[in-house]
């Protein structure tokens, strides 16, 4: 039902990306494009690594795998919309679009959230607990452990989404992002929103509450690197986790800025420029901070590349 003066309320929205931006419209789709192949190369090859090499066949790298769907999902809700703009100049996203936008984007960002806990779990086990790991992350174990993250994000994103379709948006659709984001919407609406900023805040405290969590097992986990008596055991425990932790910070970095930030006169730019550090620039940077660190990707990848060449020369022959 429609209660706008008007009669319309939901036909369609107006996506601001950089339109106001004095860069140069060119240089941004070509910068942009740049991201999105090097996050869709550097996520995939994870992806197909996890799946046909034995070897990372493991808790860790199967969350790692999980994390770069999530990655790949997010960053391709966002993007292709940002080139269709950036070559048409058609700013107009339909309000069914938009709301499809917004699921993916609440899934992605839960999912997330979700994945990094358990990522940490399972370096505090690796770590802590070192002698019952493969007794506490059994496959059926870990699995499930995935498998709850991404349901668990599909219902509170569905929730979400369903919310927001409810509210009505007669004064203006333009919005100040360069995708559809829960926050740009609610600032746009002439619903009263009350009761979907109190399920917010919930979630909020969700998400404050799974950081804690990985801060707390971290706590842990260094307490047990300090006893370690050998420098070298140290290292090599410290080294097991540090790509985690990039992760997170690299994560929660952007975030915590955007919704923490005080509002000034160009807070509109600097959210526009923080939600594309947060959904853009982050997903291409977490493949490079797992792999450019660590020798059993690199292993996979030669081992996958020696693989693929005897095969070649072998039908070749």
């Amino acid at each position: 039902m429609n209660d706008c003066p008007n009669g319309s309320s939901k036909h369609e929205f107006h996506i601001a990306t950089f339109s106001k931006s004095s860069l140069d419209q060119l240089e941004i789709f070509f910068g942009i494009l740049i991201i999105y192949f090097i996050t869709m190369l550097g996520n995939l090859t994870i992806i197909i690594l996890v799946l046909l090499v034995p070897k990372l066949h493991t808790p860790m790298y199967f969350f790692l795998s999980n994390l770069a769907v999530v990655d790949v999902t997010s960053i391709s809700t966002s993007v292709p919309k940002i080139f269709l703009i950036t070559l048409t100049q058609d700013h107009r996203i339909s309000f069914g679009s938009c709301m499809t936008q917004l699921f993916f984007y609440i899934l992605c960002g839960d999912g997330e959230v979700l994945m990094l806990t358990i990522m940490a779990y399972d370096r505090y086990v690796a770590i802590c607990k070192p002698l019952q790991y493969y007794s506490i992350m059994k496959k059926n174990v870990y699995i499930a452990m995935a498998a709850s993250c991404w349901l668990f994000s599909a219902f509170n994103s569905l929730l979400h989404t369903l919310l927001t379709a409810l509210l009505q948006f007669c004064s203006s659709h333009d919005i100040n992002n360069f995708f559809c984001d829960l926050n740009s919407l609610i600032a746009i609406t002439t619903t009263n929103v009350h009761d979907l900023k109190i399920f917010m805040l919930f979630e909020l405290s969700g998400n404050i509450a799974q950081c804690a969590i990985i801060i707390v097992s971290y706590v842990f986990i260094f307490s047990t690197i300090l006893k370690i008596r050998s420098s070298a055991g140290r290292m090599k425990a410290f080294s097991s986790c540090t790509s985690h932790i990039i992760t997170v910070i690299l994560f929660y970095g952007p975030s915590m800025f955007l919704y923490l930030k005080t509002d000034s006169e160009n807070s509109k730019d600097q959210d526009m420029l923080l939600s594309m550090l947060y959904v853009v620039v982050v997903p291409m940077l977490n493949p490079l901070v797992y792999s450019l660190r660590n020798k059993e990707v690199w292993g996979a990848i030669v081992m996958l590349a020696n693989k693929n060449a005897l095969t070649s020369t072998f039908i070749q022959r």
